[in-house]
């Protein structure tokens, strides 16, 4: 049985955690931890304080908490020796390179995923293979408002992914001068439109342009239970896999 810590708790993600982890046989949902402390989650009192994790014995903590304090409870966590399963997003490589250098230095492992679905990594997976046919590629995400990052993590990931898979750089407009940020952001060479509204959940969509034709990949996530899953998955998998796991992708090859 393992015993699981969330942070975030009372969030609209960690909520959805908390409740995944207390249906799974194989864990034990033991600290509830947010800024927002008492109302229960869960059955469980929620703490505003991770030492709610050290007193509960918490062997993994899962932050779905805000780009502001995810690496403040990374930081606490490794190097208490509690394994860490991060979906928070806007962390930068920076941010990444402590991760793995606290992971690989102390007594607990992490993954970090900017996205837990696993319709999510395939499409990533799918627009890496397509982009070494169709270099010409732009990224729509759409969010729902709330969210704090723009572009969104799987965006940028998958941008990445497109700008390393394929042959050459296509060089396309940049737009005109009265009307910036009309082309989006431009992550290595790929550009990425963000939409945010109310209504949506966690939407992109890949178009590729070639000669005479269009190949579109989306997936769309309409529930936070499409998360769960990959969470999980996650949380069993972080003792196992030293230092840092970065991308749900690794998981799904074991």
């Amino acid at each position: 049985m393992i015993r699981v810590g969330v942070l975030g708790a009372r969030g609209r993600m960690g909520r959805t955690v908390c409740a995944a982890v207390v249906a799974d046989p194989d864990c034990e949902l033991v600290a509830a931890v947010d800024t927002q402390a008492g109302e229960a989650v869960a059955g469980l009192e929620v703490s505003d304080s991770p030492d709610a994790l050290l007193a509960s014995s918490a062997q993994v903590a899962v932050d779905f908490t805000h780009p502001s304090a995810v690496m403040g409870n990374v930081r606490w966590c490794l190097t208490q020796g509690i394994h860490m399963v991060v979906g928070t997003t806007g962390l930068t490589p920076a941010d990444l390179d402590e991760i793995r250098s606290l992971a690989d230095s102390g007594p607990a492992n992490a993954v970090v995923a900017p996205n837990f679905a696993v319709g999510a990594v395939l499409a990533l997976r799918f627009a890496e293979q397509a982009a070494a046919w169709f270099p010409d590629a732009e990224i729509i995400e759409l969010h729902h408002e709330a969210k704090a990052d723009a572009p969104s993590g799987t965006a940028i990931a998958t941008a990445r992914a497109i700008a390393a898979a394929r042959g050459h750089q296509p060089v396309a407009p940049a737009g005109d001068d009265a009307h910036p940020g009309a082309r989006g952001a431009d992550i290595d060479g790929v550009r990425v439109h963000s939409v945010r509204l109310p209504g949506l959940l966690a939407h992109e969509e890949i178009l590729f342009g070639g000669p005479g034709q269009v190949l579109t990949i989306r997936h769309d996530s309409t529930d936070r239970a499409s998360f769960m899953p990959g969470v999980l998955l996650a949380i069993k998998a972080v003792a196992s896999r030293p230092g840092l796991t970065h991308g749900l992708g690794a998981l799904l090859e074991d």
